[in-house]
């Protein structure tokens, strides 16, 4: 992007980004439009979509034929693959990564296996391999890095990861030496909020509370288009809401919390104790003990998001689950939720049950493109 310099060029250099936002939103759109949907004037829009036309990033796709008298629209549209982000993300043994252009889809994706156990060395081949995506992708606006556990985005600091095996851990220093592009640190949890709401086309005006469900169980709240992170960086940990008091001991070492009752290794633990070898996937196999258990899960998972709707009360719940493939399932976290939550409340929120897993290491690219939009250079 151009370099505007100081002064009244900043708000020139801000009205640019929202601009770029709006255009991103829209896909296509026209200068009146975004002069009004921005309360700019159409002066300034024409200078900024003349400026972005210069610089290649926006196109002009012709006039627009109206019926009333006057000049007629003409339609623009960024060039998303002028403008790339990075996202790579670490789990236990494996790093993903995804370059995405300005429309978060999806241009280059890799997965590799590797050892985890070790912070630094994880850390050196992290820093290489974002070394390499930036060599190769020269239009890249940044990389977001994201991590399972409690992270400090604004430090770039892992405080404690039981999945990793990991604590105390700096996320950032290693990175930052071999990479001067701007860097966005998250939980893979909370970049996959941004992804879900950016996906669903909600209202970022409003809340929205995203849970996914996979090795364990994380949860994070959108308000005002922005991830709400707390003041321990453990905001919208629903995976240890406890729903069973006298219920199996979690990881985080309390009694009954929903992970242990309803994240992957847990439903496939409870059917090889009903039948060793049994997927919830085979249902032909036994599809009443797959009901049944797949039936308990919902009713854990509908404790948990009553809570969620009672305290904050989200315009939106979006459920990424593995077991949103079953219509079972799916209809009983409904049911219970009716019950379980005051009829009011429960009519004014929206359940989405994605059908499609949602990709972290994409959310982490889509955070760096919201983080450059948001930038004040």
């Amino acid at each position: 992007m151009k370099n505007l310099g100081k002064g009244p060029a900043l708000l020139r250099l801000n009205n640019q980004k929202r601009v770029m936002r709006q255009l991103r939103r829209l896909r296509v759109t026209s200068r009146q439009d975004l002069a009004r949907l921005l309360s700019l004037s159409k002066n300034t829009v024409s200078l900024i979509v003349d400026d972005l036309l210069e610089q290649k990033l926006v196109q002009e796709l012709g006039p627009v034929s109206v019926a009333a008298a006057g000049r007629p629209r003409i339609e623009i549209a960024l060039l998303p693959e002028t403008l790339k982000s990075a996202g790579v993300m670490v789990e236990r043994n494996v790093i993903y990564w995804r370059v995405c252009d300005y429309f978060s889809r999806v241009m280059v994706e890799q997965t590799r296996r590797i050892d985890t156990s070790n912070p630094s060395v994880l850390l050196e081949a992290v820093a290489t391999l974002c070394a390499q995506l930036v060599e190769k992708h020269p239009q890249l606006l940044g990389i977001g890095l994201g991590f399972p556990g409690i992270v400090d985005p604004q430090r770039g600091w892992m405080h404690l990861s039981t999945h990793l095996g990991w604590q105390d851990v700096d996320l950032l220093t290693a990175v930052r030496q071999r990479v001067k592009l701007p860097l966005r640190v998250m939980n893979n949890v909370k970049a996959s909020a941004l992804l879900a709401v950016q996906q669903l086309g909600l209202n970022t005006e409003s809340s929205h509370f995203y849970l996914r469900i996979a090795e364990g169980m994380g949860g994070a709240l959108v308000q005002q288009g922005e991830v709400v992170t707390g003041n321990s960086w453990t905001a919208g940990e629903a995976g240890h809401l406890s729903v069973q008091p006298d219920g199996p001991r979690c990881r985080c070492g309390r009694q009954g919390c929903v992970e242990i009752l309803v994240s992957k290794p847990a439903i496939e633990q409870q059917l090889a104790q009903r039948r060793p070898g049994l997927s919830w996937q085979t249902r032909d196999e036994a599809p009443k003990v797959v009901d049944e258990v797949m039936q308990q899960a919902a009713g854990f998972l509908a404790k948990a998001i009553a809570q969620i709707i009672l305290l904050l009360n989200p315009a939106t719940v979006i459920i990424d689950a593995p077991w949103n493939q079953h219509a079972l399932f799916c209809d009983t976290v409904r049911k219970r939720i009716d019950s379980g939550t005051p009829a009011f409340t429960f009519q004014n929120t929206t359940l989405h049950f994605l059908q499609t897993r949602l990709d972290p290491a994409v959310g982490l690219s889509l955070a760096v493109i919201e983080q450059f939009e948001q930038r004040q250079d």
